[in-house]
């Protein structure tokens, strides 16, 4: 397989690296990491050992290295990489990797892909190649945790708008709308506007493409097979990293996924 640099999602966060903590505050990761790792629990998780996969600046690890797991983490974009480092304790070990294919990191207890990492995979094959990737890196009773985004979520943000500015930056999140196709098919397009302030007063401004492929929990279930997983549980999520056991594409905005090796 040919994997190339200029990823779309590589692309995406080049320019959105610098601000992406700001855009971001809202999103409450030590509530979230706290009730996946006691979900986590709950499905046999006993070691320390985590790899995150699509770390980002890493706000998806921190609260777990804090809680004393050996995190190794690994991301496409260097410049998220960059603000993770800046982040992350000592110990974190940060490597720039393409979910697709992952290098030998060695094995592990838990493995997470978190906030939609897996729907920047637009290819047919893409999803089943990053799980086998993931699945490699699992130790014999490991788990691999993840998450996608669901039809409600394309259909609301990335069909609106939102805003977030201080005093130097103002970031405008536009969403432009969702193709759905007559065969299932669905992708969806949102643009960042990014106008930072500069050192001599002067404004900057940068552009963030996001696009992304919906996947239908079927559509999952099946790369999940085909990675040599088996699903153990697929759950709703709504706003404020309420967990259901339960999943409603049309009510929740996320689906959360928990898989181990066969």
């Amino acid at each position: 397989m040919t994997l190339l640099r200029s990823d779309a999602a590589r692309a995406a966060y080049a320019p959105l690296a610098c601000v992406y903590d700001l855009f971001t505050a809202h999103h409450r990761h030590d509530v979230w990491l706290a009730r996946l790792e006691a979900l986590a629990r709950r499905h046999g998780l006993t070691g320390r050992r985590v790899l995150d996969v699509g770390c980002g600046t890493g706000k998806s690890f921190l609260p777990l290295a804090r809680r004393g797991y050996r995190v190794t983490a690994c991301d496409i974009s260097p410049e998220m990489l960059a603000e993770a480092r800046r982040a992350a304790p000592d110990d974190v070990r940060l490597v720039e990797a393409d979910m697709r294919d992952l290098p030998d990191l060695g094995r592990f207890d838990l493995v997470t892909c978190l906030d939609d990492a897996v729907n920047y995979l637009l290819g047919d094959d893409d999803l089943t190649h990053a799980l086998g990737s993931m699945a490699r890196a699992l130790a014999p009773d490991g788990l691999l945790i993840f998450d996608t985004n669901t039809l409600r979520t394309y259909r609301n943000d990335y069909t609106g708008a939102q805003v977030v500015e201080t005093e130097d930056v103002f970031v405008c999140w536009r969403g432009d709308g969702v193709d759905e196709g007559p065969d299932g098919d669905r992708r969806a397009c949102a643009t960042i506007e990014i106008f930072r302030r500069t050192y001599d007063g002067s404004w900057e401004r940068r552009q963030s493409v996001h696009r992304q492929r919906h996947r239908s929990r079927a559509e999952v279930e099946h790369a999940l097979r085909d990675a040599g997983l088996r699903s153990v549980a697929v759950l709703g999520q709504l706003t404020g990293a309420v967990l259901e056991d339960h999943l409603d594409e049309n009510v929740h905005t996320k689906a959360l996924f928990i898989a181990r090796p066969r």
